[in-house]
């Protein structure tokens, strides 16, 4: 995975004034607005892993210092990346880099949910991987990864079933590189949401999706790891999953039973 220069770097001098004319060097262009700039400088550390999943950004008093900007410029940078679920407050101790291993988002990703409308009455997802092995990638795998065909990739495949009931059959493809050292095995004994394992081990963490949704009906396969009739109406879901900088880090497609689940999301 591409990394920026390092931390310190950083540390460009703005010009004089906070217009929102002012540039930071190099970081964006002279009509962006200065706490723009300042979130991207913010995001560069992120990305640069100065600050890991979990752990608390410097205050906003001593990141105006640092940026030489005010501390309300500061303010609204987080404010945006507070928003997009980058980074969480938490009163009276700071701003903490958000991570897929805290409780309440441990599901942001995942929006099949019980009939019953309780997602936490199900307890957490029974696994059981399939297949994982190292691939070269076809051009319908390595276009939506931002990588050429025939390049390395992890594929793997495994099942989702809540209480009991297979509902989920899942392909997944990550980019060999940052993913090296992923196997099956570590997989099956990890507890935790995927999204947290590939934080804390690979140093990943995805920030966004992109999903594309359809009807099908369960072909033989899926039907067979489904437990339900071949032609069953099940739900398609394509998901693409990125990293800061909208840098392309897992390709997903899952196939969902929705007899007692159905998808939820929510549209602002």
């Amino acid at each position: 995975m591409a990394i920026n220069p390092s931390p310190a770097s950083f540390d460009a001098t703005l010009s004089t004034g906070e217009t929102g004319a002012s540039t930071v060097a190099g970081v964006a262009p002279a009509f962006s607005p200065l706490y723009q700039q300042i979130k991207m400088l913010i995001l560069r550390s992120l990305q640069a892993g100065e600050w890991k999943p979990g752990e608390l950004i410097p205050s906003e008093m001593e990141l105006a210092v640092r940026f030489r900007v005010s501390q309300g410029t500061v303010r609204k940078a987080i404010d945006e990346l507070a928003a997009e679920n980058l980074v969480m407050r938490r009163q009276g101790k700071g701003t903490f880099v958000a991570t897929h291993a805290e409780q309440h988002v441990q599901y942001r990703f995942l929006r099949l949910i019980p009939d019953n409308g309780d997602i936490s009455s199900e307890g957490p997802a029974e696994r059981q991987i399939i297949d994982c092995k190292r691939v070269r990638a076809s051009a319908d795998i390595a276009r939506p990864l931002a990588l050429r065909a025939g390049d390395a990739v992890l594929q793997l495949r495994r099942v989702l079933a809540f209480q009991g009931t297979p509902t989920i059959v899942e392909d997944v493809w990550l980019p060999g590189g940052p993913f090296k050292g992923m196997t099956a095995d570590r997989l099956a004994s990890y507890s935790g949401p995927m999204y947290a394992l590939f934080e804390t081990e690979f140093g990943v963490r995805m920030v966004r999706a992109e999903e594309k949704i359809r009807a099908v009906g369960a072909d033989a396969e899926a039907a067979r790891l489904l437990g339900v009739s071949e032609g069953e109406p099940l739900l398609s879901v394509e998901r693409i999953a990125y990293t800061y900088n909208d840098m392309p880090m897992e390709l997903r497609r899952a196939l969902y039973r929705t007899d007692t689940h159905y998808y939820k999301n929510q549209l602002s």
